[in-house]
């Protein structure tokens, strides 16, 4: 009996072996990697760019301005919210003032079914942030009318750092409730 079985599972490993060998070279991936070992490469032929509008500060530093650009289009919210976010950190290419302090980036986005997009932010956000109430103002005004524009399904946006609530982001403007499009320039 016992031989049986070990025969068994040694026609049944031969096989497993021999559909894998041929399947087409692309479809070798396992577990992230390829079958040379080496990391995958993201699939992105079925990837649209899109067009979103992220709002900077003008020059003068007294009030928004948007620029376009393109972006890879990302299926899911966290991709979406954390790519608009990079840009806006990444700064202005018309020459509009960059508004978030260096190293704020997504930690988690949640969308309720109401509308209600939590951002959750990282420390930097809050701990980096220089400038007075304009500058507080049109720091939250930017990234909160950035998501309004291009994420449709956001109604309003609480902002959090490192999962706790933002009482403020420099002592001007309370950040404890969620903003609405009409809170906004």
């Amino acid at each position: 009996m016992r031989g049986l079985i070990v025969v068994g599972l040694v026609v049944a490993v031969l096989a497993c072996a021999m559909i894998i060998s041929m399947r087409p070279p692309g479809s070798r991936e396992a577990h992230g990697r390829s079958s040379a070992g080496d990391p995958t490469v993201r699939d992105t032929t079925h990837e649209a760019a899109r067009i979103v509008r992220l709002y900077f500060a003008l020059p003068g530093g007294d009030s928004l301005a948007a620029e376009a650009r393109e972006l890879t289009s990302r299926p899911g919210l966290h991709e979406r919210v954390e790519s608009l976010v990079r840009e806006l950190a990444r700064g202005s290419r018309n020459g509009g003032v960059v508004l978030l302090a260096p190293g704020t980036a997504v930690r988690h986005v949640y969308l309720d079914h109401r509308g209600l997009m939590t951002l959750d932010l990282t420390p930097a956000f809050r701990d980096r942030f220089h400038g007075g109430s304009t500058a507080e103002y049109l720091a939250i005004s930017s990234l909160a009318r950035t998501l309004f524009e291009n994420v449709p399904e956001a109604r309003r946006v609480r902002l959090v750092c490192a999962g706790q609530p933002l009482a403020t982001l420099g002592g001007h403007i309370a950040c404890d409730l969620p903003f609405d499009p009409s809170d906004l320039p």
